[in-house]
């Protein structure tokens, strides 16, 4: 047996065509007919195939159903050219018969050597390379030129459907070297037809301006908004059809229905008139609401859980989410697939429905493993001491929800997807899919920067809440500012035991220049070391503790710029001591509860949090007093989705000595103050800045103030603010990005100072007077940065008293609200 790839030799005595019809279509499998001279069938002696530029000969015979030996007849022929064709190789196939010899005449597709596209504005590239590809055109490949129509028309009926009438879409093809060809796509999209017109016909029991409010498609367009439009699409057609029906079925208008939808258009195709034919029926209520089924000895509670009652309109709304109601409940029971239909039975006479719900729970489920991905960095065991659903344990919803919430209280994650995966062949077996993505916990950093509150500085240090993927937290800092130079090492073990003791220390040096923070003229230089453990309660409650030993050194300024505050602490306590500078050795004992309930670390939306703390330094400390502050916040959703929040904090702070001092009784120590101002409380307001402030005597006994903040014993302070959501953001971005309205109102003042400088003060106001509140309303925009949480807020103060040092824009690193 021989195989050629030859032209035939004209020599030759006869050449027989066995058949040279062209196929009419290769894509629909057409039946092939072959005409021959002769209807007399052959033994093939020998294959020549002829054309062949790209595709190997051996490729093109293994496309070819006949080999040499074999007999040759019209079936045969047939199904030999379908084959060919079939192989995507070849746009025409012919078959010849030269004597004994099969003549396999052939002429190749194309390849597309290059695609491109003109004129594309409303179709991304990537889109358009992503559905060419799905039809198998892509650079590379031979080209099937009766796609290329098809293709045509696919891409205008996009347009069609963002409103686009007038577009049009063409393929050109450009010949090259090789049997190459280029393919390019040249559109002309045209304007996109806008709605003229929506008409609502044979709605009584809503206004049309009612129903038209619910649609996303509009007929105008107020002029302040400038993302509005008014273009027609077909697919929100099909929702809004969809939306007004809804609509309806949940004010119990069981039956409503949209009759009938026109759209007709105008001749130059740029405008679109709509008009929707409404049958809105009876309304009608609920007579009452009977459970059926394996109710799995829990009927009562079931029974309770069921949100409609005899007498509520229906709502088709309603019976869904009573359906979810009831399938979460039993999912914390192990059944994990419950089937809940509700049946309404519909009495015409009474215009009453009776909901007839019946509970399938099925079999109970079972979690056999526990599988994680995503976590890059977090070890598979930090993420599994955290789950309430263990393996082996039937499975509930409940314990997944809880899981879900404490990893994403960690703040290792932007986002925790946790699914449940049957497993083939077992009806009660699942296993349990936890997908995590990572975001940034901290930071390794070093740079020079400027802040609002703390001015020019510059940082350096290793700040890691989960180090080394470890869920260890792990601070190694430095930094110099404006007002402070401050060296810290610290480090918490979360679970120091599989109970959750957590354990950790500190160890840190500061030194303190407090004019230029904003506040009244003095010096401190400090050290101090901290052991702490916390120890939980249930899921929501712990309690935390930590004893800590602190050197204090004080430096007073010079005599003419001693304030009264000031000097009346050195009144108290430099019998003790001699020289200019005070030094004190302070240990003390704090106490703190702390109930949290937030569904994340970073940016909650829902939920709430609690803490209560109380520090008080021991008897043998140079300086007597404590401390306490009760920390309140709250997010409440206004949508399922989370997009629209509303937001609110409280604190409440307080503190004074106890016992005696050799001048007297102990106070607060004044650089232990409360202050308000800056992003922690009153935005607005220079950080710092708000609250009582230096007092200096003048030679004739009277006083006076200026504006150094002195701060004072006692703190209100609250904001109210509404997340929403971020302007121009994607989806991925709004995880990372939170833009929310706001209003500050807050307060300090100083218990001890209350009357004591009366009238004789200019510039004072009454220190010991809560009332002396300030507020300020912004926006405000915080970001989950690489480097850390970034806060960026513009405010403008509601409420000021005179002399108060305000200030518009505000940022911040490292901390969010």
């Amino acid at each position: 047996m021989s195989v050629k790839k030859q032209t035939a030799n004209p020599r030759r005595a006869q050449q027989t065509l066995i058949s040279k019809t062209l196929i009419a279509s290769c894509l629909l499998g057409a039946s092939l007919a072959a005409q021959a001279q002769s209807t007399e069938s052959f033994v093939v002696k020998d294959i020549q195939v002829n054309g062949l530029q790209r595709v190997t000969l051996g490729a093109t015979l293994l496309s070819l159903p006949v080999r040499v030996g074999e007999e040759m007849d019209a079936a045969r022929t047939a199904e030999a050219i379908k084959s060919l064709y079939a192989s995507g190789n070849f746009e025409d196939v012919q078959l010849l018969r030269d004597n004994g010899i099969l003549v396999v005449q052939v002429v190749e597709r194309p390849t597309i050597a290059g695609i491109s596209f003109s004129g594309n504005k409303e179709i991304k590239e990537e889109q358009l390379h992503k559905s060419l590809e799905g039809a198998g055109v892509r650079v590379g490949e031979p080209l099937d030129r009766t796609t290329l129509s098809s293709l045509e028309k696919g891409l205008e009926d996009f347009y069609y459907g963002v409103g686009k009438y007038s577009a049009k879409v063409k393929a050109v093809l450009t010949p090259l070297p090789r049997n190459r060809v280029d393919l390019k796509f040249e559109f002309v999209e045209g304007p996109a037809a806008e709605i003229k017109q929506i008409n609502i016909v044979g709605n009584k029991a809503f206004s049309e301006k009612q129903l038209l409010s619910q649609l996303a498609l509009s007929d105008s367009v107020p002029w302040w908004n400038f993302l509005g439009d008014k273009r027609y699409q077909k697919q929100k057609l099909a929702g809004d059809i969809e939306t007004l029906g809804s609509y309806y079925r949940d004010r119990g208008y069981l039956k409503a229905e949209i009759t009938s939808t026109q759209v007709s258009m105008s001749p130059d195709k740029e405008g679109v008139y709509i008009t929707l034919n409404i049958n809105e029926g009876e309304r009608y209520t609920v007579s009452n609401v009977n459970l059926r089924g394996n109710l799995v000895d829990r009927q009562s509670e079931l029974q309770a859980l069921i949100p409609i009652e005899q007498g509520d309109l229906y709502s088709a709304a309603d019976v869904s989410h009573m359906e979810e109601v009831l399938a979460k409940f039993l999912g914390r029971f192990g059944y994990a697939y419950p089937k809940i239909t509700t049946f309404p039975q519909v009495n015409e006479d009474t215009k009453k429905v009776e909901l007839v719900v019946n509970v399938d729970p099925g079999s109970r489920v079972y979690v056999r493993r526990v599988n994680f991905s995503g976590n890059i960095i977090t070890k598979d065991e930090v993420l599994r001491r955290e789950m309430r659903q263990m393996e082996g344990a039937s499975l509930s919803s409940e314990d997944i929800e809880q899981s879900r919430t404490r990893l994403n209280r960690l703040g290792y994650f932007e986002n925790v997807e946790v699914e449940t995966r049957r497993i083939d062949g077992e009806s009660d077996l699942v296993d349990l899919d936890v997908n995590v993505k990572e975001q940034p916990a901290g930071s390794i950093n070093f740079g020079v920067g400027f802040g609002t509150d703390s001015g020019f500085s510059i940082q350096a240090g290793l700040q890691q809440e989960n180090f080394l993927g470890t869920g260890n937290r792990v601070g190694i800092n430095s930094q110099m500012n404006d007002y402070s130079k401050d060296v810290s090492l610290d480090f918490t073990d979360p679970y120091f035991t599989v109970d959750g003791v957590s354990l950790g220390g500190r160890v840190y040096y500061r030194k303190f220049e407090a004019r230029n923070a904003n506040l009244a003229d003095y010096d401190s230089t400090l050290y101090g070391v901290r052991a702490l453990s916390g120890f939980p309660i249930n899921e929501d409650n712990s309690l935390n503790f930590s004893v800590g030993y602190e050197h204090n050194t004080l430096g007073k300024p010079s005599a003419n710029n001693t304030y009264d505050q000031l000097n009346d602490f050195w009144a108290l306590h430099s019998d003790q001591q001699s020289g200019n500078d005070l030094s004190f050795d302070t240990f003390d004992v704090t106490a703190g509860w702390t109930r949290n309930t937030l569904n994340k670390g970073y940016f909650p939306t829902a939920g709430n949090r609690q803490n209560l703390s109380l520090k008080v330094t021991t008897p043998g400390s140079d300086l007597l007093y404590y401390k306490t502050s009760f920390d309140d916040a709250h997010y409440f959703p206004l949508d399922r989705e989370h997009n629209w929040v509303l937001a609110g904090k409280f604190r409440a702070s307080f503190g004074d000595g106890y016992g005696d001092a050799s001048g007297g009784d102990q106070r607060l120590p004044f650089f232990e103050n409360y202050y308000g101002g800056g992003f922690s409380t009153l935005r607005g307001f220079k950080s710092n800045s708000v609250g009582p402030r230096a007092v200096y005597k003048n030679p004739d006994g009277t006083y006076r103030s200026d504006n150094s903040s002195i701060g004072g014993n006692a703190l209100l302070a609250a904001s109210v603010e509404m997340i929403v959501p971020t302007p121009f953001a994607g989806e991925d971005l709004q995880r990372s990005l939170r833009t929310s309205v706001f209003m500050d109102v807050g307060t300090v003042w100083d218990t001890h100072y209350d009357g004591k400088y009366g009238t004789d003060c200019t510039g004072c106001y009454d220190f010991g007077d809560p009332a002396n509140f300030r507020a300020s309303a912004g926006v405000s925009m915080q970001w989950l940065s690489p480097l850390g949480p970034l806060v960026f807020s513009l405010a403008m103060p509601v409420k000021e008293v005179e002399g108060d040092r305000t200030e518009v824009f505000n940022f911040n690193i490292g901390r969010t609200f």
